[in-house]
């Protein structure tokens, strides 16, 4: 993987329940919803496709969703990835609900992606967040079939690649899955 120019999936199709269904796009955090946010975290990329519902944004991006909606993350990505107009090279990968994601985070992903299949973020417990690049080749080459996208793990999806492990720092691991997030992260 180089660190040359980058595409980005924003995964924000989930169904939110811990946030009594809403659009986590939408949700605002300072004024900004949560997809601003992470715009602003691949604002570097060439070419950014959302993975959700439509609603305005600050700057040029190409919706979709997956078929049957609500599949997960792995099929979200790979419904994600099939939208790209230049399916080349990298893919930053991040889920919408992750404010405190930014461009730096990505340049360290990238950089940390030399040499292997990608990187991924990885919180204080050790546990690999949705903030991740990928190589797009080697995503295709253990992509399943369609049939068997559909809940099918992001980790079954990606084990057979070489993924660096890369710290968060600060609070970038911190995502918002019900209300009470929300209100700490302000």
């Amino acid at each position: 993987m180089s660190e040359g120019s980058f595409t980005a999936v924003v995964l924000a199709g989930g169904t939110a329940v811990r946030l009594d269904g809403a659009d986590k796009a939408s949700v605002e955090l300072h004024g900004r919803t949560l997809l601003t946010w992470a715009l602003d975290a691949v604002l570097d990329a060439a070419e950014v496709v959302v993975v959700g519902d439509p609603v305005p944004t600050h700057r040029p991006v190409t919706f979709v969703r997956e078929d049957p909606r609500h599949g997960g993350p792995a099929a979200a990505l790979l419904t994600g990835r099939d939208a790209l107009l230049d399916p080349r090279g990298t893919v930053a990968v991040l889920a919408c609900d992750m404010p405190h994601l930014t461009p730096q985070t990505f340049g360290r992903l990238r950089a940390a992606a030399v040499g292997h299949d990608g990187a991924a973020l990885v919180g204080p417990d050790g546990r690999r967040q949705l903030a991740m690049v990928l190589d797009v080749g080697r995503l295709d080459a253990v992509r399943p079939g369609l049939e068997e996208q559909h809940g099918l793990a992001l980790h079954r999806l990606l084990a057979p690649l070489d993924l660096v492990e890369v710290a968060a720092e600060g609070q970038e691991h911190r995502d918002v899955d019900t209300w009470a997030d929300i209100r700490d992260l302000t």
